[in-house]
């Protein structure tokens, strides 16, 4: 098993660790895209935002704390994600004349409408991640056990089923399920 459990993640992000951050854009890249897509950005845009949000995350993990009890690396992810996308829109609009008055102020909220999607706690972006971190811990495991778990773990195939098809006991099918999801959750531990 790897050493990317998340506490260690994030407290190594703040270190600067080149290996953790890696692993961090590896595992928050499409997350951050399809918040970027689901704003109105196109394709090259988005990437582009995306780049923005990793340069700022680096500029900014040591700011990162947890003060309430819901407090999350992908909450705050979202918001320098939210402020990246504005960025863009008043880049991309020109900077308002001052003396524009309420053409420039329309303008202006044009820009924060344009901006507004879907919340970062959405199932949506959970399941991104979740997706996107069983992507990452997939070679972490023998095949066998990657298939058992991806078997039952859909709850479409009996464990009893999955167990006769891979030549294994049905106990052995649910610890591999159970090993997959430890290992998932650790991976994704406080980041969602």
């Amino acid at each position: 098993m790897t050493d990317t459990i998340s506490s260690s993640l994030l407290e190594r992000l703040q270190r600067h660790d080149a290996v953790a951050w890696q692993r961090m854009v590896q595992l928050f890249t499409p997350l951050v895209y399809q918040w970027a897509r689901r704003s109105g950005l196109g394709e090259f845009d988005s990437a582009d935002v995306v780049q923005d949000v990793f340069a700022g995350t680096l500029r900014g993990i040591n700011r990162f704390t947890r003060v309430n009890p819901g407090d999350t690396f992908r909450g705050w992810l979202h918001q320098i994600t939210r402020n990246k996308i504005v960025d863009f829109h008043r880049q991309r609009a020109g900077s308002p004349i001052a003396e524009g008055g309420s053409t420039a102020n329309l303008r202006l909220h044009s820009v924060a409408q344009e901006a507004q999607f879907v919340s970062d706690d959405d199932a949506e972006s959970t399941e991104c991640l979740v997706r996107r971190g069983l992507e990452l811990i997939r070679g972490e495991f023998e095949p066998r056990t990657w298939l058992a778990f991806e078997a039952v773990a859909t709850g479409e195939r009996p464990a009893a089923e999955v167990a006769t098809e891979l030549g294994m006991s049905v106990g052995a099918v649910y610890v591999a399920k159970s090993r997959v999801i430890k290992r998932l959750r650790a991976e994704l531990e406080g980041l969602i």
